[in-house]
């Protein structure tokens, strides 16, 4: 089996207390087989009539140059996972199930290119980005198994000569748009449930990672998933709206299923409703982080920890608001930035050493360096970081004294920074987490056991993290309430966004 290498040299940013990353050679070598740079439509690779290029956000240096699959190719693709629908759903649930399973095998078997894949397209360091991978089988290995509990009901009958049964059935074509923050696990998560419910896929992955999509259908193929049944169109930003328009509106497509953006999950919407599709939408987060007086500090500081800096801080669930009770509040302080200067380290996330890789883009990182800005002109005090680096890094920011009136606590920050809020009553804490039009995650740390259900009953949020900075899993249920989104991934719920109830009226019977 061959193998793509690419080499770079680039001296990374210095952050004050964390080490300086010397001028060294980042190398991506991978099978050349998961490097793939083409559509995947109807078991072929595809070309496209352009191309866009995939960056290494560490160094800004380009990894590849992958198809810009515009409306056409996404159009050739509904109508390939449709044909290939009416073949898929008359599989076994056992033949799926086989079928899923030889995919996690196939992940578990390369999971060190694939991550290799995520470190250089996405920024993880790659501890992180082994979990990602581990995280993604997950939901193979999990929908594998759930494939064959798909159970309808039989229902008493009022009536002597009839029997009542409600079946259970896959909607049909499901269009998943995704996003790069986990480009294996979001794409496994969606696509996972929809194979093991009879539903064909096309997977819109985010323009920023396109590779880790491409990877794993290739591993689809090979694990021997028919042509149509799982579809990949990478696009670029630009043709993003269009393709996008093609996935939500086209009459053959029967559910869409997208991650990302509050704001563009609304648009996603509109255009779904159109044609009535079923949807699921897991948007934005803007995750309370609450200790109270009564929480063990070590434990809340290594869960903030968790919660905050995987990924850089660029996770749906990561905590963007901390508030800590007053009697505890600057011994927590003290520790976490003890914390942050012991653990966190910047750098290209190939480096064994690293911890922090960049942010995705500039964009993202500006978009930090302007809250911490508007905090600071608000009265906040910056204990740690505070400066935006080189290209797409940021210092780990930590940030006291902050009010909700500043920006870090309006809005979601996607990025290292750390803002804490004192707060006095379990009252006062409640409603500052509540006062948000989302609710992804919350979490809050406490010993006291009536705390923690009337705390965990009134956050509103659709995931609550007691004492545990890190909630998910596969087994487990995931999304959120309010402008948060729709529907639920993962868990023995996750397959019933991707199934319809038939009601079976049997008459006619002789009692």
């Amino acid at each position: 089996m061959g193998s793509f290498c690419l080499l770079r040299s680039r001296c990374l940013p210095r952050q004050v207390g964390l080490p300086l990353v010397m001028h060294r050679q980042y190398s991506l070598d991978i099978s050349a087989q998961l490097l793939r740079t083409q559509g995947y439509v109807n078991g072929q690779w595809i070309n496209a009539p352009s191309t866009f290029p995939v960056l290494d956000p560490a160094t800004g240096e380009q990894i590849a140059k992958v198809a810009d699959c515009g409306p056409a190719e996404a159009k050739l693709a509904v109508d390939a996972a449709y044909k290939a629908f009416y073949f898929w759903k008359q599989h076994t649930a056992k033949e799926r199930s086989v079928l899923l399973r030889k995919w996690y095998d196939l992940l578990t078997l390369n999971k060190e290119d694939l991550a290799k894949l995520i470190t250089f397209e996405c920024g993880k360091p790659m501890k992180e980005s082994l979990g990602e991978i581990a995280y993604a089988a997950g939901f193979l290995e999990w929908f594998s198994e759930e494939a064959r509990r798909v159970y309808g009901d039989v229902v008493p009958s009022a009536a002597k000569d009839r029997k009542i049964l409600l079946l259970k059935q896959p909607v049909g074509v499901a269009s998943i748009i995704t996003p790069w923050n986990f480009p294996s696990a979001m794409i496994t998560r969606k696509a996972g449930a929809a194979l093991a419910a009879g539903c064909t896929v096309v997977v819109k992955p985010a323009e920023d990672t396109p590779l880790s999509a491409l990877a794993l259908a290739e591993l689809a193929s090979q694990a021997g998933i028919p042509a149509g049944v799982f579809n990949v169109v990478p696009c670029s930003r630009e043709k993003t709206p269009s393709v996008g328009t093609v996935l939500c509106t086209d009459p053959l497509v029967g559910k869409v299923s997208f991650t990302g953006s509050t704001a563009t999950g609304k648009i996603l919407l509109k255009h779904a409703a159109d044609t009535v599709k079923r949807v699921s939408m897991e948007l934005g987060g803007h995750a309370p982080f609450i200790v109270f007086d009564s929480a063990d500090v070590d434990k809340a500081v290594a869960g903030a920890m968790n919660s905050k800096f995987r990924n850089s801080g660029q996770t749906c669930v990561c905590s963007n608001r901390f508030l800590v009770q007053s009697r505890i509040h600057d011994r927590f302080i003290e520790k976490l930035g003890k914390a942050m200067d012991a653990e966190l380290r910047l750098g290209h996330g190939s480096d064994p050493n690293t911890t922090q890789g960049p942010l995705i883009n500039v964009r993202a990182s500006e978009k930090v360096e302007h809250q911490v800005m508007d905090a600071v002109s608000r009265g906040a005090k910056v204990l740690r970081g505070g400066k935006r680096l080189d290209g797409s890094f940021h210092q780990p920011t930590l940030l006291a004294d902050v009010t909700t009136d500043m920006l870090c606590t309006r809005e979601e920050t996607f990025g290292p920074l750390l803002p804490v809020i004192r707060f006095s009553t379990e009252a006062e804490a409640l409603a500052i987490a509540n006062a948000s039009h989302v609710g992804l995650a919350g979490y809050f740390f406490s010993q006291d056991v009536s705390q923690i259900w009337r705390v965990a009953e009134n956050l509103e949020v659709g995931m609550v993290g007691v004492n545990e900075g890190l909630l998910s899993t596969p087994e487990a249920s995931f999304g959120g309430v309010k402008q948060s989104g729709l529907g639920r991934e993962g868990s023995k719920y996750g397959i019933e966004e991707y199934l319809d109830v038939k009601y079976m009226c049997f008459g006619g019977l002789t009692p």
